[in-house]
This record gives C-alpha cells, structure tokens and sequence, in this order.
C-alpha cells in the first residue's frame, strides 16, 4: 500500500467529526490493505510508530526539504526507512539521523510530509483510536463486532486481530480465546458520585474496597506463573512475593485478577509512590522486596482449572475466587441486593477509608466480564473527585521555581481520540516531583514559544479538583476549580485518561 493513501485517510478522518465517517474511511482502506501491511498500518492510524521515540525533533525536521512531485513510499518501505532511522547510535549520529530524514521528507509528497512530521513529533490527531479502527475492521471483513470487540480484548490488541482477519476472514476470530500465559486487558470502572447512586444503579451487588495499588494479572499454568500489569507489560521478575503466593493456591491453572501494595507494619497501605517505586524497581529485587515487600490482594478470577470464566455472572466468579483464594488474599466486600442496604454500604465505604483505603468499588452481581472496556457494571466512588488527566504542555516556573517546568496544561479525551484542555494547575508539586517532572516534560516536548513548552500527549497525571465551573476560556466550556497534582500515574496510557464526556456527565449542574 502507497503511504499516500494513508496519508489522505488520515487526513479526511481527522476532517469529520462523525463516528460512522470514520469507521467507513477506515473499512474502505482496511479492504485494500494486505496482511502484511496490518503491523504498521494499525500504529500508524493510532498515531504511534511501531519503532518508539526514534531521537527525531523538531530541530530536524524544522529544516524543511522539498516534497516530492509524485508518491512513491510504500507503507512498509516507510517503516524499513524509519527503522534504520532507530538504529542509528554513537558518533556522528546525530549528523546520520539529520541524512535519513532528509532522505525520507525528499521521497514524500507535500502531504506525505505533514502525516510523517505528525507521527514522528507524536502530533496525529486524526481520532483513529483502537475502538474506532475495530469497528472499520468488522465492516471491512463482514464479521460480527461484537465478536471483533473480543478477539482484541482477549489478544491486547488490535494488531493481530487485524492480520489474522485480513488473511483468513470472520474464521479466524475463532483463534482468539483466553489462554493461560497471554494477559488481557482488564476490566475497568466507571465513576459514581456516591456510594448509594452506585448501588441504585447496579441493584443487587458487591460493593468492595478500592486498593490504592498496582492492578495485576496472575497466570499459573502449573509450576509456571507469569505477573502482567495492566498495561500487559510482564513484570513477573519483579514481584517474588507474588509468584510465591500464586503457586501456593490450589489449582494449578487460573488466571486471577488484583492488586499489589506495599503495607506498613501496622498494616495500613503505605503511599502509591512507595508502591508503584517497589513494583518499578528493576535492580536488587531481593533487596527491594525486603525493603518495600507488596501484597497481592485479589478480587476476580477470569479462568479457572481450563475453564474460561468472562461470560459468568461476577456472583458465579466470585464463587469460583472464594473457592481458590483464601480470605486473606481476597479483597473485602458487603453484598448489597438495591437501594436498601446503601447504608450499610456507606458504613462500609467510611470503614475502608479509615484503614487506608482509597474508596470502593461497586459490581453488579450478574454482569459478565467485560475485559478492555470501561463497563457500567463497575462503579467506583472516591471521597473526593479525581481525574486522570494527560499533560498536553507545561509554563517555565519563576521565583524558586525557575529553571523548572511548572504549571500544567491538562486534557482529557474527546470525543475523537483529540485531547480537550480543562485547566492548568501548578500546586500539589514537590521539589522531587518539579524536577521530575521537568527532566520527563523535556523528553517530551514537540515545541516552545515564549514560557510554552509543548509536549507529546503521553504523560498520565492524577489530579484532585474540587468541582467545575463554567469557562469560555476552554474548548468544552468548563474548567476546574482548584486542580492539585495527586501523582504521575507512568502505569496508564493516554488511551486510560478520563474523558470530557464523563466528567460532564459527573457535572451536570455546570455542563455546558
């Protein structure tokens, strides 16, 4: 496939704002595309190149080189030259990578150039997510969505689903099912305001405590177990404990859904940055297992003794959990069949908050497990509102600031894949955090004017707010109100940021 192609579909997509334009322009180019163009062009779409961060910025491409009269790359030759543009280290590399680009930027046409300068600076923003290239895939090859849907939950991503379907048709879905050893991606939850609306809004469920931890993944397939987070990086190496805790279960093939966190010695969860520094931690794992030793806590288990599990009610999963795991390692829980028992459930939430807890969880007993997908059968309610939020740029800090990148531009998704600006905030930070920071937001940036540095969309920031209020200062007409930094959340893609969406329907006295 021509990257000229691409390149128009990008652009016309990220010109219609309408979700069935897009999912159409995406068939149409998914049906001419082969097999082996599916490992570039589904990265592409999503605005990511397969290779990474390649040493390629604005000083580079900022030199300009004439475009091509006529399109000549291929979507794989692209790839084979960007490639080599990675490979290129040591001496006179910087000189090497300035050649390659110059190379590339000649071959391309005018518009070729403007979708590769996008994808090399992380600036695409034609709203091709995952979700929507799902749907322009199933329309391409005739099979079912729904069924689509679950052959990327189960395989991580849409990538091989894409290949698979592309050269075998709807058949192939058939080779996508949960296999002990391949992760999946997690279920996740929507917010609630409180705890008696989530329980209103389920009926009959479970409402437990919500872990201020790392979410894991724990396959055994027997003598073997392999730790995922959620992100279905395979950080098994790193947590001893957790294996120990897997193979001292009694089945010998399960896949169980939890959290790791780090306990003071009064039992009380120590702080998430202890936790995620422990589960981060690469060198002298003995030594930092006796230093920060973490805890796996579960709550679900997806298959048990060969069995897949997704399609049961979560009261048949949680028979299955309470039958593997023992009290100890399981999360706590209130069963609360409607609106009746919110009391007891509002007991319940005050007395995980005072053993350290960072809210709770509501899960409606009948609801299968909707793995990848943010369902509405999980309900989450905090004590107070927080977001996960994406860094879309940061303002040089004066006073003891200076010299530090401070106050931070923040987004949430929209509705097209863009990143919408709530508001900006400098205060929560510490030292340690603003040169963090600093040095991160620095690897990141795509541009400067003035005190302005823009940066790569990529960096998940949870941010504590104590309501909007109305702006027509910023895009969606609403900003908030006394925004603080909580923590850098690295375990979350900008794909996991709250959206604009939600949070206005969490606001629905100041929307818009």
């Amino acid at each position: 496939m021509l990257l000229t192609r691409l390149a128009h579909v990008s652009r016309e997509v990220a010109a219609t704002s309408a979700r069935s334009r897009k999912i159409a322009l995406l068939a149409e180019l998914f049906r001419e595309a082969g097999p082996d163009d599916v490992p570039v062009l589904v990265p592409y779409l999503a605005g990511r190149l397969p290779q990474g961060r390649i040493g390629v910025g604005w000083k580079v491409l900022g030199r300009g080189v004439e475009p091509a009269a006529e399109p000549s790359l291929t979507v794989l030759g692209t790839d084979a030259r960007l490639t080599a543009l990675a490979a290129v280290s040591g001496t006179g590399s910087q000189a090497e990578r300035a050649r390659l680009v110059g190379e590339l930027m000649g071959a391309a046409t005018e518009d070729e150039q403007r979708f590769l300068t996008g994808l090399l600076t992380g600036e695409v923003r034609q709203g091709a997510l995952d979700a929507v290239a799902v749907e322009g895939l199933a329309q391409a090859t005739g099979a079912p969505s729904a069924d689509v849907r679950r052959a990327v939950m189960l395989a991580g991503s849409v990538q091989p689903v894409a290949e698979a379907l592309l050269a075998d048709g709807p058949a192939a879905l058939e080779r996508f099912r949960l296999t002990v050893g391949r992760p999946v991606l997690p279920m996740l939850a929507h917010s609630a305001a409180s705890v008696t609306e989530a329980v209103e809004r389920l009926g009959p469920s479970a409402v437990e405590e919500k872990l201020d931890g790392i979410r894991v993944q724990v396959h055994r397939e027997g003598g073997t177990v392999r730790v995922y987070t959620r992100t279905l990086d395979d950080i098994t190496d790193r947590l001893p404990e957790v294996t120990a805790a897997a193979l001292a279960l009694p089945g010998d093939r399960f896949v169980l859904d939890g959290e790791v966190l780090a306990l003071g010695p009064d039992g009380r969860p120590r702080s998430f940055q202890e936790t995620a520094g422990r589960v981060g931690s690469r060198v002298d794992v003995a030594k930092a297992a006796e230093a920060v030793p973490v805890s796996p806590v579960f709550f679900d288990v997806l298959a048990a003794d060969g069995r897949d599990l997704l399609d049961l009610p979560f009261a048949e999963r949680h028979a299955e959990l309470a039958r593997l795991v023992p009290e100890p390692l399981r999360v706590r829980r209130v069963l609360a069949d409607g609106p009746g028992d919110a009391p007891r459930a509002e007991e319940f939430l005050a007395a995980t908050l005072a053993l350290g807890h960072e809210g709770i969880v509501a899960k409606a007993l009948d609801a299968p497990y909707s793995a990848g997908r943010r369902g509405a059968s999980w309900l989450k309610v905090k004590p107070v509102h927080t977001l996960d939020l994406v860094v879309l740029a940061a303002e040089w800090g004066h006073g003891r600031r200076t010299g530090k990148l401070s106050n931070l531009h923040l987004g949430a998704r929209g509705e097209d894949g863009s990143f919408v600006m709530l508001g900006k905030t400098f205060k929560g930070m510490t030292d340690v955090m603003l040169a963090w920071q600093t040095e991160r937001l620095r690897e990141l940036a795509v541009g400067e004017s003035g005190y302005v540095v823009t940066v790569r969309p990529e960096l998940v920031v949870e941010i504590a707010y104590d309501g909007l209020q109305r702006s027509t200062r910023y895009p969606a007409g609403v900003t908030l109100r006394f925004a603080r930094v909580l923590r850098y959340r690295e375990d979350k893609r900008p794909e996991d940021a709250d959206t604009v969406a939600a949070l206005l329907a969490a606001h629905p006295e100041v929307a818009p």
